[in-house]
Formats: C-alpha cells, structure tokens, sequence
C-alpha cells in the first residue's frame, strides 16, 4: 500500500476544505444560494439549516466536519503527529474552508471544519473538548449576542489556554493557526459588513 507523506495530506485536506458544501449542497437539493439568500453570505453549516431546512443544515454539517476530520484522522493514524508538517495538516482543511480555491478566495467561517480538525485527533481529545468547553462558556455561562464576537472570542481564550495546557508541540501550533485562520476571516467578515453600512451584524 502506498504511503503518502504530509504534503500529500496538506493539499488533500486544503482542496477539501476549499469544497463549500453549505453552498453545493442547498443549490443542488433545492436550487438556493445561500450566499444571495442568507443575511450575511456566509456560505456555512448554519445558513444551510436557515435557508434548506433541517435535513440541509445536517447533511452541510456531517460534511464540513468530515473534510477536517478526514484528512487529519488519515494522516495521524498513518504518519503520526510528531512532524511539525503535522500542524499544516490540521491548519489546511480550516485555511480551505476561509479561502476556497475553488470560489476564488472567498470562502466561509470555518467552524464546523474546525470541530472535524479536532476530532481528528482522536484519541487525543483535549483540544476538542477545550474548544467546546470555550463555546459553552461564551454561549452559557458568559452569554455574547453576537455570534461573530462570540467565535472570536471562543478562538482567541481556545488560544490562550491551548498555550498552558496542550503540551503536543505540533498539535498545539496546529490549534494556533487554526485560530489565527478562523478570527481573521471572522474579522474579515465583520469588517465587509461594517463597509456595506451594516453595523449591527457587529453588535
């Protein structure tokens, strides 16, 4: 059987990222763009659900988490995580979804390719649960409206405690540049909405 090695899995996992199934797959289900339909053109898991229904936002979902998860599983179980082109694998899926290839850079928020990344790792599972612990936090326990201030600031306190409490070298620099990838095209997106005179998607 043929090994590939981790460039292989870095291109795989970013021409993957760059499919944007919460755009391919409402269009070909029920003829919508969700870029033209949705209020803010995110091309995403939750458009899907807004604008195709359940069934939609499901099938958008389970995808946008499988092409994080695919790559990164296949290269951890078959190269192993020690390399630190380990880290490009885990930032490849996630820097796609942002900036697809296939749409010509524009791409979406690259959150549910993010949950995929992580539990990719499996059995390590502290990022995952890390992750999902800051969420919770800012949707729970220290509830913030808006939902692009909330993904920045899950991703950025993700960051922080990731420094303390990942000791895995290349996942830990894996988990920054996903983050780094995902605050900056929420920013990006935040401020194309505040330049279209749409101030309160920022509040």
């Amino acid at each position: 059987m043929m090994k590939y090695g981790y460039d292989f899995y870095i291109v795989a996992g970013f021409l993957a990222g760059s499919i944007l199934f919460g755009r391919l797959i409402p269009m070909l289900l029920y003829g919508k763009d969700v870029e033209k339909e949705s209020e803010d053109g995110n091309p995403g898991t939750f458009n899907a659900f807004v604008c195709g229904g359940m069934l939609c936002g499901i099938l958008v979902l389970l995808a946008d988490i499988g092409k994080g998860f695919i790559p990164v599983a296949a290269c951890a179980r078959r190269l192993g995580m020690d390399s630190w082109k380990f880290a490009l694998v885990m930032a490849a899926p996630v820097f796609g979804h942002a900036h697809s290839i296939f749409r010509k850079g524009h791409g979406g928020k690259a959150i549910a390719v993010s949950f995929g990344v992580l539990i990719g790792l499996y059995p390590v599972s502290h990022p995952l649960l890390l992750l999902i612990g800051c969420y919770l936090l800012f949707a729970v326990v220290l509830p913030v409206k808006s939902n692009t201030r909330k993904s920045v600031y899950a991703f950025l306190l993700f960051t922080v405690l990731s420094i303390f409490t990942i000791p895995h070298r290349t996942i830990l620099l894996g988990c920054i540049l996903m983050s780094a990838i995902v605050v900056h095209k929420h920013c990006l997106k935040a401020n194309e909405a505040f330049r279209r005179g749409e101030e309160w998607r920022l509040e």
